[in-house]
């Protein structure tokens, strides 16, 4: 795809793999467990990611949709199930992106959509203004994924050892520790 819309769609497809690099190498445990107080977890950024893809380039462009499994779990797309295996997310996932590219390849930019959950005078959309959403929503929890991955077991992006080596990155850390504490006791500021 040539122009912006090749550009958009191949910087999905990048935020997708960034998103997807961060669950490498880590045990069902690591993939789910909560990592902030909103619970906050790598499976959930990866499902709540597969049921955005679905809704904003399938059901909001009247493309049709697998079976879809309504939980009665609360928030039960920000999360893994005790019965759902990490396998089973990333193969949601992996889907909802092949159905997600169908929609992306075959429709133009200027092609109306409308996102039945939005408030009724926002509804209507078009499928360039759904590739620019989904970039920033995908990288927004690609990010997220960076620092939860990093809060589970150190492991920084991909650029990490390029930009400083490990003690190198404990200096810097040292000094951004400093500058926090000269604050902490309310003197400065």
């Amino acid at each position: 795809m040539p122009g912006l819309k090749g550009q958009l769609h191949r910087s999905l497809q990048a935020t997708r793999q960034a998103l997807l690099s961060r669950l490498q190498d880590l045990d069902e445990y690591d993939l789910r467990r909560p990592m902030t107080p909103t619970g906050t977890n790598l499976l959930g950024l990866v499902k709540h990611l597969a049921d955005l893809e679905y809704i904003y380039f399938g059901a909001s462009f009247g493309r049709p949709l697998p079976p879809w499994d309504e939980s009665s779990y609360p928030n039960a797309d920000m999360w893994a199930t005790p019965e759902e295996s990490s396998e089973s997310i990333l193969g949601l996932y992996q889907r909802a992106c092949a159905h997600a590219d169908l929609t992306i390849t075959q429709l133009d930019l200027d092609a109306p959509g409308s996102v039945a959950h939005w408030y009724e005078g926002d509804r209507q959309t078009t499928l360039g203004a759904m590739l620019i959403m989904m970039v920033w929503e995908t990288a927004q929890h690609a990010g997220h994924a960076d620092i939860i991955r990093e809060l589970i077991d150190g492991t920084a992006g991909p650029d990490h050892d390029e930009v400083l080596t490990e003690a190198g990155w404990q200096d810097y850390l040292a000094q951004v520790q400093a500058a926090a504490d000269a604050f902490a006791s309310g003197t400065r500021g």
